[in-house]
């Protein structure tokens, strides 16, 4: 068991309630405010944001580059590209937007040239911006796509349930992927809100679990933690991890063997996500052919 002093790196200091440590995805309830442009990463950026994020922000690119250059190409004048003239201005900024994108993706179908020496010179940046814009989009598909993440789901809540002689502390885990995850490990943490010296401090404490891990995860993994004379929630009630703003905080670490590479998750439960008095129900069962079959939405079904 860690010391009263123990501090994981989430800060001891109490000023306010708040929701929870570890939001429902994972990702840590803290905001930064004071950052510079300095402090922006733009790869890291693109590689965290959402898949629809992702593609609209290439998209958006995309036609800023070419709006950008046909503004160029525009403002050169119609002599400077062979077969760019039209009878309107917007005809003209179409012609010069789609040799744009001719120019840039290198495709160059021949119906648009350029003839004048600025549009020569402004097309080959243009071809040169374009081979090296592409080069990075490819990179950041190909970062999102290969890295390894975790598919690993957590039942919905805890419960509180008999073991052996006594109660337990339990939650459920399942891989959601069909990769393999081997040796895997869980930590579980739990955070409080202590009264001392006048004023209200966090604690954390480690909980000591039945197994701390497990080779494989082809099915589902329980995770218990006895509640026994050494552990802090002995003799606990839910009305007393209510007043205490309890919260378990939970890492799982893996390894991945389709990517070579491990693996985390992290995941919190809140006392107001503790079950008392049940137990999880079956979730996974044998089909006629002799195969084990998973239920994935039946991982935290309480029974």
């Amino acid at each position: 068991m860690q010391q009263p002093g123990y501090d994981p790196g989430l800060t001891q200091q109490f000023t306010a309630p708040f929701r929870r440590v570890i939001n429902k995805d994972g990702s840590f309830n803290v905001r930064r405010r004071g950052s510079t442009w300095r402090d922006f990463h733009p790869y890291l950026h693109l590689i965290n944001m959402s898949w629809p994020a992702f593609l609209a922000s290439l998209f958006a690119g995309y036609v800023a580059v070419n709006s950008l250059f046909a503004l160029v190409y525009y403002a050169l004048g119609p002599g400077q590209l062979q077969g760019g003239s039209a009878a309107t201005s917007m005809g003209r900024f179409l012609k010069a937007f789609f040799f744009s994108a001719h120019t840039l993706s290198t495709v160059g179908y021949g119906n648009i040239a350029p003839q004048g020496l600025a549009a020569e010179i402004v097309s080959s940046f243009e071809a040169l911006v374009g081979v090296l814009g592409f080069a990075v989009a490819t990179g950041l598909l190909f970062g999102r796509i290969s890295r390894p993440s975790a598919r690993i789901a957590f039942s919905d809540t805890m419960v509180v349930a008999p073991y052996q002689d006594g109660l337990s502390l339990q939650f459920r885990v399942v891989n959601r992927r069909s990769n393999s995850l081997m040796e895997l490990e869980a930590r579980v943490m739990l955070m409080t809100v202590e009264p001392g010296d006048g004023r209200p401090h966090r604690t954390y404490k480690m909980l000591r679990l039945e197994r701390e891990q497990v080779l494989f995860l082809p099915l589902t993994w329980t995770v218990v933690h006895p509640i026994d004379a050494e552990s802090p929630l002995w003799g606990r009630t839910p009305e007393e991890l209510a007043r205490l703003q309890a919260e378990a905080l939970i890492l799982v670490k893996a390894y991945d063997d389709t990517f070579a590479q491990t693996v985390l998750a992290r995941h919190s439960y809140r006392h107001d996500e503790i079950v008392w008095g049940k137990r999880f129900g079956p979730a996974f069962y044998v089909d006629g052919r002799g195969d084990l079959v998973v239920e994935l939405r039946k991982v935290g079904e309480l029974a």
